[in-house]
């Protein structure tokens, strides 16, 4: 029995082996990671090779009728690709309670609704405690079957058993494969109980979703190689302290990962929010300096967001750039092109800047609402009223024209707005919307001379 044990060390991040422990990982480069695994050598089955898939030409596959399945919860089905593609694996990322399994519970409910069967397993939590939160939340049928298990073999038995078209595993850190000596939430059964469960999916034709804790840095808990194996990767984002959570798709093989869904907290579950314009905008401060707004995309949908900046005198020899919500190299960079083409000194001054609503931008046409929020924080004076400005701005102070300009005037006059300042590469191809002026602008400080009113 011993020659048939293995002890390997394993990285907890990328799943990197060795055989003797490292203080640091040579893949990922993650310190103090590697932890000791026993794995035991297994015998090759003895399957018959007539039962093995053949290979065909992929023009003579035939494709079911079946269309994607649709959860009734449109910020939930637009994330997803316009609903669920039959087969897939997706796994749903998250801080500990940010509202993943109140998400899927709602999810799975609206998949329920609509005649398709659902086996929810928790690892975490009792049925009596499942149905307790499901009568809370308004999300009880009996479409749904619950399961409190967390052995990998129970599980692939039942769902042979009364074959469900839809799986929720909750969560996959706690599942556990008995053919493994090591615990579970290592690496070898978080990768042994998701590669079950990506058999099933594809042999079976059932959608599988896995949902993963999140580590203090920011990613799924448990080997990279887990967002590998699965079609899609969803991230649960938000403050608990703050009432909005985004669903953020960063890998999807069946539509588009620049989709987010907004939702809001409420005591009997998670609503979505339809108009994130108008919830982003909805405590906007009326005509006060170091505040903008601007429109960003995320996917096919524009979304109204406000730029807050506060330049204040530096206390300390080196100022603070502290940011939130968009990438601090981006604004380090406009902050050296305003300093080199506007002739404003800021390095004196600590720059703080926020995206409201806990939103997260990272798109280029919005460096021109960052320079105005800046700018208009330095020189104390507030941005003309209803005003929105798009562009990005490049090393030499010139603004550039971005894409999908139609999409974003459009979504800016349905909020209200009435003054547009762009790229002129824009305002040239664009036909003059009604009740909506377009200023056209080549460089820097012709943006700044259009943000402001004219001193008398």
């Amino acid at each position: 029995m011993k020659k048939n044990l293995k002890t390997l060390f394993l990285c907890k991040y990328c799943g990197c082996s060795s055989p003797k422990w490292m203080g640091r990982c040579p893949d990922c480069g993650e310190w103090d990671s590697f932890s000791e695994e026993i794995q035991t050598k297994t015998t090759k089955s003895g399957k018959n090779s007539n039962s093995k898939p053949q290979p065909i030409p992929i023009d003579s596959v035939e494709i079911s009728d079946e269309g994607r399945f649709f959860s009734g919860i449109t910020e939930f089905d637009r994330v997803l690709g316009c609903g669920l593609v039959p087969g897939t694996l997706v796994l749903i990322g998250g801080e500990p309670g940010i509202g993943k399994s109140t998400l899927m519970l709602q999810a799975i409910y609206g998949f329920a609704k609509n005649n398709h069967k659902v086996l929810y397993v928790s690892g975490e939590e009792s049925i009596q405690q499942i149905k307790i939160r499901s009568d809370r939340i308004g999300a009880s049928s009996g479409s749904v079957i619950a399961l409190s298990e967390v052995d990998m073999g129970s599980i692939i038995e039942t769902v042979e058993s009364i074959c469900p078209q839809i799986i929720v595993i909750d969560s996959i850190q706690t599942m556990f494969c008995p053919e493994l000596s090591s615990t579970p939430g290592t690496v070898s059964q978080i990768r042994e109980a998701a590669s079950k469960l990506m058999l099933t999916a594809k042999t079976k034709n059932t959608s599988v979703f896995l949902i993963g804790h999140v580590t203090k840095e920011g990613t799924i808990a448990g080997p990279k190689l887990l967002e590998h194996m699965v079609d899609t990767v969803l991230y649960f984002e938000g403050d608990q302290n703050q009432l909005f959570r985004i669903l953020r798709a960063v890998k999807n093989r069946f539509g588009s990962t620049n989709e987010i869904g907004v939702f809001e907290m409420k005591e009997k579950g998670l609503e979505e929010v339809l108009n994130p314009s108008s919830v982003f905008l909805s405590e906007r401060p009326d005509h006060v300096p170091g505040s903008i707004v601007t429109a960003c995309m995320e996917g096919t949908r524009p979304i109204l967001v406000e730029i807050q900046a506060l330049a204040s005198i530096t206390s300390f020899g080196t100022p603070r750039r502290t940011v939130l919500g968009i990438d601090s190299n981006r604004v380090a960079l406009l902050v050296a092109v305003i300093e080199k083409k506007l002739g404003m000194h800021l390095m004196g001054f600590d720059i703080f800047m926020n995206v409201a609503g806990g939103v997260r931008i990272d798109e280029p046409a919005v460096d021109l609402g960052i320079v105005s929020a800046v700018v208009s924080s330095f020189l104390d004076r507030p941005i003309i009223d209803r005003t929105i400005v798009l562009g990005e701005v490049g090393l030499t102070g010139e603004v550039r024209a971005i894409s999908h300009i139609d999409a974003r005037v459009s979504e800016s006059k349905k909020m209200g707005f009435n003054r547009l300042i762009v790229p002129e590469g824009n305002a040239k191809r664009m036909v003059d919307p009604k009740d909506i002026e377009i200023i056209g602008i080549k460089t820097l400080p012709e943006a700044i001379d259009a943000l402001f009113e004219k001193e008398s």
